[in-house]
């Protein structure tokens, strides 16, 4: 992960002094000097790797400047991670949540630097095929594990409202579209209009990621795991099928975002979408899915209304991902595929 770092980016900077002093007292055991370098990637919250003494940490904050509303949640972070490292959930280990502003500009929290290695295309081109389904086992049996934890016996039964989570997010992502809207894309009112009319009867709750993909996995450095996952901040309670919906995007996309359109997933050594449904239904007990499609359409929705809102943070220059611009720019494509799903349906 160190050689995925950089100098801090100009908007990213801080008070590296102030932001010692303050670990200094609040990180049992914290010992300077401090060195600061920033990952590279499409972290929307600005993350930072930390060497001081011989230890090393990863800090996360939340982006200077206007941001939208409930977006960036760090101490939401913090505590779901904090929460997760009691059970059998790969999490970093976290130290200390800071939400004065007078540190370092904004809110942040500490955690563990975890080693490993980290795949932005979800055909893990950097692996062998040899590899492949032992890495897709693993992604899909740590899936399982977090919609099996009790929210309520790690402290997290108030993390969200329990049902009706569908027809909450698909307000909520349309309120974000909204507030980031640039031009009208008639697709994605479409799908603003057909999504909360369909909605699925099943209304199952439990913790979900928001954002679980192989971009936000470290995997072992050199055997298939799972070492740890990252980006909680989209974390609540939830229905769990929108995380299985999301990870599962890339067999229904191409060049939307990164998909699997093309290519031959058996000479990969990655399960189809099918086998992988399967994998995952086995291991949390569900016998089907009704109403698949319409699970892959709604996170091709919320996906959507995310690349909106990175072209919002672009017009704005708050975007902390030098790849932002092409990201904002599939908006408009991926509500046209979720479209085209709806159109096959009737």
């Amino acid at each position: 992960m160190i050689a995925q770092t950089a100098e801090v980016r100009e908007q990213h900077r801080f008070d590296v002094g102030a932001l010692e002093r303050y670990l200094r007292a609040h990180v049992p055991g914290f010992a300077g000097p401090l060195e600061v370098r920033q990952f590279r990637g499409g972290q929307s919250n600005p993350t930072y790797h930390l060497t001081a003494g011989a230890r090393e940490y990863v800090l996360r904050r939340k982006p200077p400047g206007k941001l939208l509303p409930s977006a960036h949640a760090v101490d939401r972070e913090y505590r779901v991670i904090t929460a997760l490292g009691r059970t059998d959930v790969p999490v970093p280990r976290t130290y200390v949540l800071c939400e004065d502003d007078a540190v370092i500009g904004t809110a942040f929290y500490l955690m563990d630097c975890v080693h490993g290695r980290v795949f932005s295309d979800p055909a893990l081109p950097e692996a062998t095929a040899a590899e492949r389904p032992a890495m897709y086992d693993s992604m899909n049996d740590v899936l399982a594990r977090l919609h099996t934890v009790d929210p309520q016996a790690v402290g997290l039964g108030d993390f969200g409202r329990p049902g009706n989570y569908f027809s909450r997010q698909i307000h909520r992502w349309t309120q974000q579209y909204r507030a980031s809207e640039t031009e009208r894309f008639e697709t994605m009112e479409r799908l603003i209009e057909r999504l909360p009319a369909h909605l699925p009867a099943d209304d199952t709750t439990t913790l979900v990621h928001g954002d679980y993909r192989p971009g936000n996995l470290i995997m072992h450095p050199t055997e298939p795991p799972v070492a740890a996952v990252l980006d909680w901040e989209l974390s609540t309670l939830g229905h769990p099928l929108g995380d299985l919906a999301y990870f599962c995007m890339p067999y229904r996309l191409g060049t939307e975002w990164d998909g699997f359109r093309g290519k031959d997933l058996k000479a990969l050594g990655i399960p189809s979408e099918q086998e992988f449904v399967a994998a995952y239904c086995r291991r949390v007990g569900r016998a089907e899915i009704p109403d698949w499609d319409w699970y892959i359409v709604f996170a091709m929705f919320r996906l959507g209304a995310i690349a909106q809102g990175i072209m919002g943070r672009v017009i704005a220059g708050t975007a902390n991902d030098p790849d932002a611009r092409l990201r904002g720019e599939r908006a408009k494509p991926l509500a046209d595929a979720g479209w085209s799903i709806v159109q096959t349906l009737g």
